[in-house]
């Protein structure tokens, strides 16, 4: 879509700054524009009458046209890609090269999972991931995509390991979110609340919103590689998935978990519903802090972080009892205050009555040595049983009177009384403050550091209130939970994660499952209305729960008896966890007894972020264990949250959250921009996102494509909590892929199109030197990534497939190939190098599959495949294993001397500015060093960029006059001719200066070598390790005195 179609449909992008063409003004600049446009083209026609300059320029912009020229995706949706054109000139181009394959790979199967041929798992085993579903309250960000990127990467290497792998897509309906998004875009654009539609029109509109969202979320899931069976694609809400909800709400009710009772619950007034203690974070207050609130006009705050003493006049008498409080506007529904009982200032109190100086109420004096500390405050506490959490409690064991102050709209009710009846909450603090004042019982407010629970979904300050709710006793569910923690069923890491799991479900408290919302699962549950009763529907006494309307019916006769009774289902939802909690096995069929539930229950890994633990996989762990009887998952991973670059939590209003998309394929900051007015931002939250997106990205986000940002995911994943994103690190990983990818195509050059590789890649004993040591690189990275892998250390894998493409294949052995397969080398020599980087290639690319999908898929398939082997994909290869035939241990050995050789040479090069017609000399003491060196000449010269030669030598005098040199060990030293070159005198101080710093570090070790007692208390192998040093020392100090004599002859 063009930009301007765009903006057309787009009411809420910010208007065009351009002057418009009817004006003066407009004119005027627009004749301007003209006239320097036409100055340019005289430029230019004058510029091409130079025929030689002329050829310069079109080449030039011949070549930039051809670098501009935008992909487009000519492969038929579902049909393979064409590779039969030679690769691309102008370099790695991420959407070029991830279009097609992943239609390709769904429309051949790949992603379901591989049943052996009598339709069972295969003797491999089965690795299986139920994918957390996203909320479809909007696109997804970069966090999804770390979750994307691990767990695809886990399911690929365990598919290419040879297992039934399943990776089961979904979406979470997301109640009270999804319902919230919903309801700030519907009175944005049309000023109507869900109450002026109704609830089956409002839902109607829900549906559309998902609908629609759940088609993005299913592209950016694709374009991320996930390699999701979409046949069993899921949604919370589906008609399978909310049977279970139904089924699993009727069993716990019918084996007396779930029950109805009328308790404290966190509520949300802005959102008009209960939230559970892990909806709502603690927001911390050094002291006095004025804070804007939900709900009320913008330029009102009001006062938080402090705390506020008044008095309360004694009943029949003239003392009054001090008390304090954090918020004044409860004392309205106080019905008690409770004193110590050991403290002597109130002995005289206890059993006497203070008066409500507001209300018509006595409020009697208790005692409690659980609520009341002595030493603080004044040692006296009144209880608002009806609107505090603690209180609550007093209430229960002293059997007060519970009055409910509030309405649910935030407003105080009758109770309050009259002169505070339907005030807003804050408005009453203020209001209450000021009648105590006036009244002569105001006695002071100071700092408090405290915290106060805010909403984490609309920034409310949460009310604690009584009402009436559907409860699951989780304590047996959790002990169930624990002992089968620690009886091993199942792993959690990392182990900080595990060590909050044991802590948290140890003083796990009942779950209110209830939500007052619209969008949901619908409480399977029915007040029985009987004629002629007076009925309370606060407990459950009245209650029946149904997995039918006429299950519910006949349970309703049973408890009516003959009497007429009516149905009235419960109005609320259930909470989105209820459902999520279902998870893992719903979408496996439960409660039915279905194939996939046989076959693929329980999953293997539960893969998350840290922060939902408790959420949700608690949840999952405790509804799995007494649903189906087993652990839902073997183990659970918990992987780190993704923070800004400066380590902040990703906000839409600093403007720091990430589409993966936007890294994917990039975008201006003009673009970047536009996207924040799709969302329900205020304009002066726009102003500040704007600000900090173009701190963040001054350029936009560069274009980085999907490899690149899933390595850089997994290269960021080492166990820690969170990862700080930066772009420019992703950015990096891109170009590791157009390394790869160049790497190839110059490799696939050395494959002329006569070659062949072997059936099999095992080694065949006549391969040189630096093959048997890439071959043993090859199969040390194999064993690495493997182990790493299985120990979800994703940082320590992705760093030992970089370092083995960067540093051993790309940086070493492709280069130290060129003499092998250039004219003058042996046919036999020739073709041994060619099935090496053959086998290094297909395996290589292998090893990074599972990170990389489609670069390494687009790269592969250019390769020749080996006789009889049919394997039409990279994703249903084999992963490569250790192997035994890949053992080269002294080849390593021996290579590594000779590449030490040659980063010394290289390093001494660079010390005098060499890069030309380097000649170096490498002398030797022992035969097997000189023939060593002599074998490896040609390569020693092909890694030494500039070296014109090299030559082995076993005497100092054949090394020619005038070389710098370094020594390597106490036997090998290494020279590189500079007669002529240098300052001999500048030389001459250098050789000086090693040789102080080095007599000081032979002293050392000599010293520690000299202690009486150091062969008795120093290891063997440090002894060692101080022999070798102490040698190189020496020889290091020879050559130096050497190197500085010679430097004074030539003088």
């Amino acid at each position: 879509m063009s930009q301007a179609a765009t903006d057309s449909q787009n009411p809420l992008a910010p208007p065009n700054d351009g002057p418009t063409t009817n004006s003066k003004s407009a004119a005027k600049k627009e004749a301007k524009r003209l006239e320097k446009e036409a100055k340019l083209a005289a430029k230019a026609a004058k510029v091409s009458a130079t025929p030689s300059t002329g050829e310069k320029k079109a080449k030039a912009e011949k070549k930039k046209e051809d670098e501009e020229v935008p992909f487009v995706n000519t492969t038929p949706k579902g049909e393979k890609k064409d590779l039969s054109e030679p690769m691309s000139n102008t370099g790695y181009n991420p959407i070029a090269v991830e279009s097609a394959w992943y239609d390709w790979w769904e429309a051949q199967g790949f992603f379901r999972p591989q049943l052996s041929a009598s339709g069972g798992i295969k003797p491999e085993g089965h690795f299986v991931i139920p994918s957390p579903p996203p909320n479809v309250t909007g696109s997804l960000h970069i966090g999804h995509a770390l979750t994307v990127a691990i767990q695809d990467t886990l399911i690929r290497w365990n598919r290419m390991l040879g297992k039934t792998t399943l990776f089961v897509p979904g979406f979470d309906h997301a109640g009270i979110s999804t319902q919230s998004v919903v309801e700030k875009r519907l009175y944005k654009s049309s000023g109507q609340t869900r109450h002026d539609l109704g609830r089956e029109k409002f839902l109607e509109t829900v549906w559309d919103w998902k609908n629609d969202y759940q088609n993005r979320i299913t592209n950016q899931l694709q374009r991320l590689g996930g390699s999701y069976d979409w046949s069993r694609v899921a949604f919370t809400m589906n008609e399978d998935l909310s049977k279970a909800v139904v089924e699993t709400f009727c069993r716990l009710h019918e084996d007396g978990i779930l029950y109805r009772a009328n308790r404290l619950v966190n509520w949300c007034v802005r959102l008009n519903t209960t939230l559970s203690n892990l909806e709502v974070d603690q927001k911390q207050l050094e002291g006095r802090t004025l804070l804007n609130v939900p709900g009320y006009d913008a330029k009102e705050k009001f006062e938080f972080g402090v705390i506020t003493s008044f008095a309360y006049p004694i009943e029949n008498s003239d003392e009054k009892i001090i008390v304090a409080t954090t918020r004044p506007e409860t004392m309205l529904g106080d019905t008690a205050i409770a004193v110590h009982p050991a403290d002597p200032r109130y002995t005289h109190l206890h059993g006497k009555f203070a008066k409500h100086p507001f209300l018509d109420r006595r409020i009697p004096i208790i005692t409690d040595d659980i609520v009341v500390d002595m030493e603080f405050g004044t040692g006296a506490v009144k209880i608002t049983p009806a609107h505090d959490p603690n209180d609550y409690e007093v209430g229960i064991r002293h059997k007060l009177e519970f009055i409910n102050i509030l309405n649910d709209d935030g407003t105080f009710n009758v109770n309050a009384g009259d002169k505070f009846e339907g005030m807003k909450r804050f408005h009453a603090r203020v209001a209450v403050v000021k009648a105590l004042q006036d009244a002569g019982l105001y006695i002071e407010t100071k700092d408090n550091p405290m915290q106060i629970p805010i909403c984490n979904k609309s920034g409310d300050v949460i009310e604690p209130m009584l009402k009436p709710q559907w409860w699951v006793n989780c304590q047996p569910l959790a002990q169930e939970a624990i002992r089968r923690t620690r009886a091993g069923e199942l792993h959690i890491q990392p182990k900080q994660s595990e060590n909050e799991w044991y802590r948290w479900l140890e003083g796990i408290q009942d779950w209110c499952i209830s939500r007052q919302l619209w969008w949901g699962h619908r409480c399977p549950a029915y007040f029985v209305r009987i004629e002629g009763q007076d009925q309370d529907n606060k407990d459950g006494k009245h209650w029946v729960v149904g997995r039918t309307l006429e299950e519910a019916t006949e349970r309703a006769r049973t408890l009516a008896g003959d009497a007429k009774f009516t149905l009235e289902q419960d109005e609320d939802v259930l909470d989105t966890w209820f459902s999520s909690g279902l998870w893992p096995f719903s979408i496996m069929g439960w409660p039915e007894k279905t194939p996939d539930l046989e076959k693929f229950y329980p999953s293997s890994l539960l893969e998350t972020g840290w922060d939902i633990i408790f959420f949700w996989v608690a949840r999952m762990v405790l509804l799995g264990v007494r649903l189906t009887g087993q652990m839902p998952f073997k183990e659970v991973y918990c992987h780190a949250m993704i923070r800004d670059a400066h380590g902040r939590k990703m906000s839409k209003s600093l403007g720091n959250v990430i589409d993966p998309i936007d890294v994917i394929q990039g975008l201006d900051l003009e673009s970047l921009h536009l996207k924040l007015y799709e969302g329900n931002l205020d304009d002066k939250e726009i102003a500040r996102a704007k600000a900090g997106q173009k701190k963040d990205f001054p350029k936009g986000i560069p274009q980085c494509g999907t490899d690149a940002l899933r390595f850089a995911l997994c290269a960021y994943s080492g166990g820690g909590r969170d990862i700080n994103l930066e772009i420019l690190r992703v950015e990096g990983y891109r170009k590791f892929c157009n390394k790869i990818f160049n790497a190839t195509k110059f490799a696939m050059l050395k494959l002329d199109e006569s070659f062949v590789p072997e059936p099999h890649a095992k080694p065949t004993g006549k391969e040189s030197l630096a093959e048997r040591w890439i071959l043993h690189k090859l199969n040390i990275a194999s064993e690495e990534i493997n182990k790493q892998l299985a120990e979800r250390n994703f940082m320590v894998a992705t760093g030992a497939a970089y370092n083995f493409w960067l540093y051993e294949l790309c940086d070493v052995y492709i280069e130290a190939m060129k003499p092998m397969t250039d004219e003058s080398a042996s046919a036999e020599g020739r073709l041994s190098a060619q099935q090496t980087l053959y086998t290094c290639l297909d395996n290589g690319l292998r090893l990074l599959h599972p990170f990389m999908p489609f670069v390494t898929e687009e790269l592969w398939q250019r390769l020749p495949r080996r006789p009889n082997d049919p394997t039409p994909s990279i994703m249903v290869s084999s992963f490569p294993l250790f192997d035994d035939a890949f053992v080269f241990s002294e080849a390593d050995r021996e290579f590594d001397i000779v590449f030490a050789a040659i980063k010394t040479g290289r390093s001494l090069a660079a010390s005098y500015n060499l890069q030309t017609d380097i000649q170096l000399f490498v002398r030797v003491q022992t035969e097997s060093e000189a023939a060593l060196f002599e074998s490896q000449a040609s390569t020693i010269a092909a890694l030494t960029k500039g070296c014109k030669s090299t030559k082995v030598v076993r005497e100092l005098s054949d090394v020619p006059p005038g070389c710098g040199s370094a020594v390597l060990s106490p036997t090998i030293v290494v020279h590189v001719l500079v007669r002529g070159l240098v300052d001999l005198d500048v030389e001459i101080a250098k050789c000086d200066k090693k040789l102080q710093l080095a007599q000081l570090s032979l002293d050392k070790i000599k010293k520690i070598e000299s202690q009486a007692d150091y062969e008795e208390t120093v290891p063997a192998n440090a002894r060692l390790a101080n022999e070798d040093k102490r040698k190189t020392l020496e020889a290091d100090i020879d050559n130096l005195n050497t190197s500085k004599e010679m430097f004074a002859k030539l003088k």
